[in-house]
């Protein structure tokens, strides 16, 4: 039994944080980091069926042309990712009432819809990048005990040594985003190797007042490949999703409108356009 210390569970039986009930939660879940754009995505809806908030956590269940979609925001950083992915594992996998796990395991299908900044100067603002394979900068999986398969060891030591990465930054991770997902829902975009930072700013390699530790990282990434494979973009959250998903059994990508592109140091004018079409291409081919 699974102690309430370890998951705690609301007094109408909803998960801690989430504040869902299991039957709220649809298999396709649509995340967004933005509370604010989970009505942009339920307005498509042809019927709601859930609406529930809590702190920066907003989620609307409902119906797209017969698919089921819940669509929940996660706020930012992979420490949020962290607690949205344990909560809706158990949602799907954990009986809450008895505090046992399930027999039969549940795999939930989780499209990242965000942003992200580029790392390559061909790519224009307003474009979409489909994270093929996502690095963890942010030291998140390895608090999990997991099978090391799961992982992009060659895609990590490629990284570490174009970056000269140093032993005191939290060890690279690399994991790989759902197949069937990518062939399903971005087979015709960008595809690429997504770093997944620890912050908006100095992680970021972004300078206001303090300098950074490592000044030149973002010049010795951009512009680079794994065979292949570019080094596309930067943002805060996919590599804890890969991860987790891959660790719990689920089915997981990220796309993301590219709005500031690092190399050429432009931003762009409104995104909200891009996204708005991203949404209705994600809720079509969900």
């Amino acid at each position: 039994m699974i102690k309430a210390s370890e998951m705690p569970i609301n007094a109408n039986g909803s998960v801690y944080h989430l504040n869902l009930l299991p039957e709220e939660l649809a298999q396709n879940v649509i995340l967004v980091g933005d509370p604010g754009r989970v009505p942009n995505v339920s307005q498509c809806f042809d019927e709601i069926e859930v609406k529930k908030q809590n702190r920066e956590i907003v989620v609307h269940t409902g119906i797209y042309k017969n698919k089921r979609i819940t669509v929940l925001s996660t706020g930012m950083g992979t420490d949020n990712i962290d607690i949205v992915m344990n909560e809706l594992d158990a949602l799907a996998n954990i009986d809450l009432q008895k505090r046992i796990v399930k027999e039969e395991h549940t795999s939930l299908n989780l499209l990242r819809l965000g942003t992200c900044g580029g790392l390559q100067a061909d790519i224009a603002t307003n474009s979409y990048i489909a994270s093929q394979y996502s690095i963890g900068l942010d030291g998140l999986l390895h608090y999990y005990q997991h099978d090391k398969s799961i992982r992009q060891p060659e895609i990590e030591k490629t990284f570490a040594e174009l970056t000269q990465w140093g032993n005191e930054f939290p060890h690279p991770y690399a994991v790989a985003a759902s197949d069937e997902m990518m062939q399903k829902l971005a087979f015709d975009m960008k595809k690429g190797i997504t770093l997944t930072a620890s912050g908006f700013y100095a992680p970021q390699c972004r300078v206001l007042r303090h300098e950074l530790a490592m000044p030149d990282f973002a010049e010795k990434i951009s512009g680079k490949y794994y065979h292949d494979v570019p080094f596309t973009n930067m943002e805060m959250e996919t590599s804890a999703l890969y991860g987790l998903s891959k660790i719990m059994g689920h089915n997981a990508l990220t796309i993301c409108v590219m709005i500031a592109n690092r190399v050429n140091k432009t931003f762009s004018e409104d995104y909200h356009s891009a996204m708005n079409n991203l949404i209705h291409i994600a809720l079509e081919r969900i």
